[in-house]
């Protein structure tokens, strides 16, 4: 029999220990193992139960668990350390058994029951670093649940730790009372939302041949694309959503923890020339299914049972969302079943942001264009695996594929000019020309046709502050943020830019500080900003990492990758670089 393939996933991670169990046991060995073995049966088991986690191992003095979402993960801890703190009333200081926790948001490698990565040993790091009783957890839960708990965090900045590579973003929970959401009223509406919100879970693949996920995880993407185009719903992400694949959680858990009113959930089962869709849509606030239905159709009807999906939705939530059909393209974008499912593969691969997968995502394009040359969307994302690689300098001729993207998105337009992401890259491309006009005049088209797609209204952002309008870059790039609350560190690097041609400096800084691991532009960027508060010695620690990551550092070539209409702007940045000390 074979070796059983490696399993990865991502998971929050909890590690905790007993601060000073060594000398609990010294000084009285049967009252700490009593003390123990009470914490576990009344705190520890219970709550993680209650907050749908699991236990992966005790260690002696410690234990291991693993949550879907971090929210549960930090719910879990604080109420742990409630219940710790009840357990520990009646006893003196000195024989309390006090918890440090750590919370990491990463991916594990599952072996049988037990789990390893970095992951896991960042989570074991972090508790190594809080202060029991305490709580500490990575920059990315941090994002993820500081609006959602009750507590406030203090910063304790970067960490470089025993064999993790790169400096952790740390921050400590200081929740001495905190109140948990739990109850109904909980279910958070994104700053701004006043029309009902709605999250799309990933499929589950029902069908026998594991190689079909793409095809679960591309129908997904498909309905939730179009649900974004409804100006009337305010829908989460796919990248957001996408981080429960795999996951068994409740729709009231996603809601709460998206901020969305309502959630879609369903499975796909393909079988040769057949297609089986179940769907439901269940109100989150109060755990009830509002609408379902189950399709089962021929695979080329495909198409018409996403826009059954989608319209029976937006007619079903409250308020009723008009179809819009006349202003929305409706037409089928291929006839050929093959040069779908290879877009549907393509886009997955494309995903992952990796090297391999991108070549292996072009490939997949390329076969479906060869299919149906007609087919505009596969041209579209064509040039935007094409674009992947050029921005990652993944490509030996950089001028050349350029054109080459360039050159696919003038075809796709010709074939489409109604699909979202033909504009949104080329607005992109024109952007990277300092082609002002023409890059809003694709931007403004991309938003018209998907007002809720996160990466059109990042760029929309984006694209406000090489304007000089940076003010309205915040407001875009914070409604991004909102579709998207699992959004890339690439969103803080676009609200840091913003505050900063702002003159918001003290702002540009926090935003900035979001990145858990900033490179030498974001660190260019703090150093001018330091440099503008008169902040000297907070300038030159930041310059220095400037330099170490790039010895060649240089004003010059900084600002030759700035795209600021506004000559105003452009010497706004030049001259908070050198004032930094930066070389010219």
């Amino acid at each position: 029999m074979g070796e059983q393939p490696v399993q990865r996933r991502l998971a929050a991670i909890l590690a905790a220990d007993i601060a000073g169990y060594s000398r609990l046991m010294n000084e009285d060995e049967e009252a700490t193992v009593g003390a123990w073995q009470a914490a576990r049966a009344e705190v520890i088991k219970p709550s993680i139960a209650e907050y749908s986690g699991r236990i992966v191992k005790h260690t002696g003095d410690g234990f291991l668990a693993e949550f879907a979402t971090v929210s549960e993960a930090v719910r879990c801890a604080v109420n742990m350390q409630h219940g710790f703190a009840a357990l520990n009333a009646d006893t003196p200081d000195p024989r309390r058994m006090n918890f440090r926790m750590g919370i990491n948001l990463g991916e594990i490698t599952v072996d049988d029951d037990d789990i390893h990565g970095d992951g896991v040993n960042i989570a074991a790091r972090l508790e190594g670093l809080a202060e029991a009783p305490g709580i500490c957890v990575t920059s990315s839960v941090y994002d993820q649940v500081r609006k959602n708990v009750d507590c406030r965090f203090e910063d304790m900045g970067e960490h470089q730790v025993k064999n993790i590579a790169e400096p952790i973003h740390v921050y400590r929970i200081l929740c001495a009372e905190p109140t948990i959401h739990d109850d109904e009223a909980s279910v958070l509406v994104p700053a701004g939302a006043d029309k009902p919100s709605i999250a799309v879970l990933p499929f589950v693949n029902m069908s026998a041949d594991p190689e079909q996920e793409f095809f679960a995880d591309g129908l997904t993407e498909d309905i939730l694309t179009q649900l974004s185009r409804f100006k009337d719903l305010f829908v989460i992400s796919r990248n957001s959503t996408f981080t429960y694949k795999g996951r068994a959680v409740k729709a009231q858990e996603v809601a709460r923890d998206l901020g969305v009113g309502y959630v879609v959930e369903g499975s796909v089962r393909k079988a040769g020339e057949r297609v089986r869709v179940t769907v439901q849509l269940i109100d989150g606030t109060h755990d009830r299914h509002v609408w379902a239905e189950r399709y089962d159709r021929s695979l080329e009807d495909i198409f018409a049972i996403q826009d059954e999906i989608t319209a029976a939705i937006g007619a079903t939530l409250p308020g009723r969302v008009e179809a819009d059909s006349h202003d929305r393209a409706r037409h089928t974008p291929t006839d050929n079943m093959a040069a779908y499912e290879c877009v549907l593969a393509g886009k997955v691969l494309h995903h992952n942001s990796k090297r391999k997968d991108n070549v292996a995502a072009l490939q997949l394009l390329e076969r479906a264009i060869e299919l149906d040359p007609g087919y505009a969307h596969a041209r579209a994302w064509r040039a935007c695996v094409l674009g992947q690689a050029w921005s990652y300098g993944w490509d030996e001729d950089p001028e050349a594929s350029f054109q080459e993207i360039a050159d696919e998105l003038a075809r796709a337009l010709a074939l489409d000019e109604n699909d979202a992401d033909i504009h949104r890259i080329l607005a992109a491309v024109h952007i990277t020309r300092d082609n002002h006009d023409q890059a809003l005049l694709h931007q403004k088209k991309a938003l018209h046709l998907n007002p809720n797609y996160d990466l059109v209204v990042v760029q929309h952002g984006e694209l406000m502050t090489w304007l000089g309008r940076p003010d309205e870059g915040v407001e875009w790039i914070s409604k991004a943020m909102q579709l998207n609350p699992f959004h890339p560190p690439r969103f803080w690097s676009h609200l840091g830019r913003a505050y900063f041609v702002g003159r918001r400096y003290a702002e540009a800084i926090e935003a900035i500080k979001q990145i858990g691991a900033p490179d030498q532009r974001h660190h260019a960027f703090l150093a001018a900003c330091y440099a503008y508060l008169d902040e000297d010695a907070e300038a030159v620690a930041h310059r220095k990492e400037v330099l170490k990551r790039e010895p060649d550092f240089s004003v010059a070539a900084q600002m030759a990758a700035q795209h600021y209409l506004k000559d105003a702007d452009s010497a706004h940045h030049r001259d908070g670089l050198l004032k930094a000390g930066l070389p010219d």
